[in-house]
């Protein structure tokens, strides 16, 4: 590896995409008896992490439309272990994302299905899930958006009367499990500052939440049963983004959402430094608020260090 940038154009899977190869399974001969090979993978993925990190501090949608690439397009990837001897599961997952862009109007549809199986041969994950992006442009500065997301666990209330007598423990962990999960958000946007070194935009609308929640209040088989809620919700969003110089720029991302079930605000405060071609640093400060929570903020001190030589 000779060196990583900061400034990336296209993501991972976009690259992926436009020049597959498949990477060899083992890192060297022999790596994978000695552990060598586990160490390789788990640097494989902090790398990616951190790169990921920093592609994301880019906010590719930050000024607008103009260089997105037009037409239909997607990606589709694939993934299943089989184990057998002394373990015995299984774990597929498949992830497909289409997308088209033309003229002012641009959306993308993913979606993701899991499967999985524990040593005793029982599912333990079942699980579909389809977003929905969708932005149309009336000029440079105001556009509208829509935003959607459907899950479905296909196990949350799978043997209820059962695990009740047999596993108390996990009948209590239940309670809260979302069966069905739906949300779907509209509003404008409006870019209210937008040039070569400042970007800021900023969206508000209304949305729909839709669930299936499992309840297990009670011990009692007969007593667990699926709630259905449908409720309205506000969401509000803000992205900063702010380069001083070649080597610095800054950003802040911040989320808001309230609803008769509680109020969640996220913020995330990011400091991006080129301090070379081989040197990269990212510093972010997070902040999460529910409301309904005992403690209420979680926050977060993030540091990812890129240095290729």
């Amino acid at each position: 590896m000779k060196k990583l940038s900061l400034i990336a154009s296209a993501s991972a899977l976009a690259i992926v995409i436009g020049a597959p190869v498949f990477a060899q399974t083992e890192f060297s001969t022999g790596a994978n008896i000695t552990g060598v090979g586990g160490v390789e993978d788990r640097l494989d993925d902090v790398e990616e992490a951190v790169q990921d990190d920093f592609e994301r501090s880019q906010d590719a949608a930050r000024f607008g439309p103009a260089d997105r690439r037009t037409g239909t397009f997607g990606s589709i990837a694939l993934t299943y272990a089989g184990r057998s001897g002394n373990y015995e599961n299984q774990d597929f997952s498949l992830a497909g994302r289409l997308s088209n862009n033309q003229g002012p109007f641009q959306q993308s549809v993913g979606l993701l299905l899991e499967y999985g199986e524990d040593n005793d041969g029982e599912t333990d994950t079942k699980r579909t899930s389809v977003i929905y992006d969708g932005n149309y442009f009336f000029n440079e500065q105001l556009y509208a958006f829509v935003l959607g997301r459907a899950a479905v666990d296909g196990i949350a209330d799978d043997d209820l009367d059962t695990l009740a007598v047999d596993d108390p423990d996990e009948f209590a962990d239940r309670d809260g499990r979302l069966k069905r999960d739906a949300f779907l958000g509209f509003g404008p946007g409006y870019r209210v500052i937008n040039n070569d070194t400042t970007a800021w935009r900023v969206q508000a609308g209304v949305g729909i939440r839709y669930t299936h929640t499992v309840r297990t209040v009670s011990a009692l088989p007969d007593a667990a049963y699926v709630e259905s809620d449908t409720s309205v919700g506000y969401i509000a969003s803000s992205r900063f983004y702010h380069k001083f110089n070649d080597q610095f720029f800054l950003t802040n991302d911040t989320d808001y959402l309230t609803s008769d079930a509680n109020d969640i605000a996220w913020n995330e405060l990011g400091l991006n430094f080129k301090m070379s071609d081989a040197l990269a640093t990212r510093v972010s400060y997070k902040t999460e608020y529910v409301s309904d929570r005992a403690i209420r903020t979680d926050n977060t001190l993030g540091v990812s260090l890129v240095y290729g030589f």
